[in-house]
């Protein structure tokens, strides 16, 4: 695992920069929490996408069906689907954790019509692209999107396993948990969330990230192109989620500044 490593120092800097970045600070109230959901819903959904184009390439999703080339990579892929597409809410409910956040998101009153506008598009056979014009999404949540989308469309299951592995938050949950904590107030309103975080943590943690690293050590093997493209891909990936960070930022910064003038 030493090229995971060498990976791993390689993203130190873009990770720092991640872990300190002014949003945290300003994700103060519940009124932060619901526009950061608002705008970082999209992210969560196309992860979907990312997790999703793995399994149609690790396994054979087509009919008739023949055994996998690689099963043990095809084992890695399905755990993580049967997961994150099939896990089940505090009611004990199969839902996706897509479906889960979008839930967490109307327990806390936050808008979700943007999100239902954008899936609906996509549901009536629009482009990512188009469906992102058409609810005018803010230019680095499209951006952030298409850069998805441009390496699933590249078709090589490294890079995809790169962003889906390193581009991911795993530092958000605990900030989340800490803020909801002190809203003790809001305790029914914040229970969805709640558990979806708590959810979040215990699968990413003890048993997506490192079956996930796996992975991309299993698609790269001892090819050093393959881990040159993984680490170019797991930069741009965090270089993405800053700038999709600074636009949440920039507009919770917004909102307070229009609340305060109230």
């Amino acid at each position: 695992m030493k090229n995971i490593q060498f990976i791993e120092n390689e993203l130190s800097g873009l990770r720092s920069q991640l872990k300190n970045h002014a949003l945290y600070k300003n994700l103060q109230e519940i009124e932060d929490i619901k526009l950061f959901m608002e705008n970082h819903v999209f992210a969560v959904w196309d992860f979907m996408s990312l997790l999703k184009s793995l399994q149609n390439k690790l396994t054979n999703t087509q009919v008739p069906w023949t055994p996998a080339k690689h099963p043990n990579l095809a084992k890695f892929i399905n755990e993580i689907v049967l997961c994150e597409e099939t896990d089940v809410n505090e009611l004990g409910e199969p839902k996706s954790h897509f479906e889960m956040y979008v839930d967490a998101m109307t327990a806390i009153h936050a808008n979700t019509t943007q999100i239902h506008q954008f899936l609906s598009f996509i549901y009536a056979g629009n482009s990512v692209k188009v469906a992102s014009e058409k609810v005018n999404l803010a230019q680095n949540i499209t951006d952030f999107i298409q850069f998805t989308f441009s390496i699933i469309e590249a078709n090589k299951p490294h890079e995809i396993a790169a962003a889906f592995t390193f581009g991911r938050e795993d530092i958000i949950p605990d900030m989340f948990l800490s803020i909801i904590k002190e809203n003790s107030t809001q305790k029914k309103s914040t229970y969805k969330l709640k558990y979806y975080l708590e959810r979040h943590i215990e699968l990413d943690g003890e048993e997506h990230g490192p079956i996930s690293l796996q992975l991309i050590n299993e698609l790269c093997g001892n090819d050093s192109l393959k881990w040159e493209e993984t680490l170019a891909t797991a930069k741009a990936s965090l270089e993405k989620r800053i700038q999709l960070w600074d636009t949440i930022n920039t507009l919770i910064l917004e909102s307070k500044t229009v609340s305060h003038s109230l």
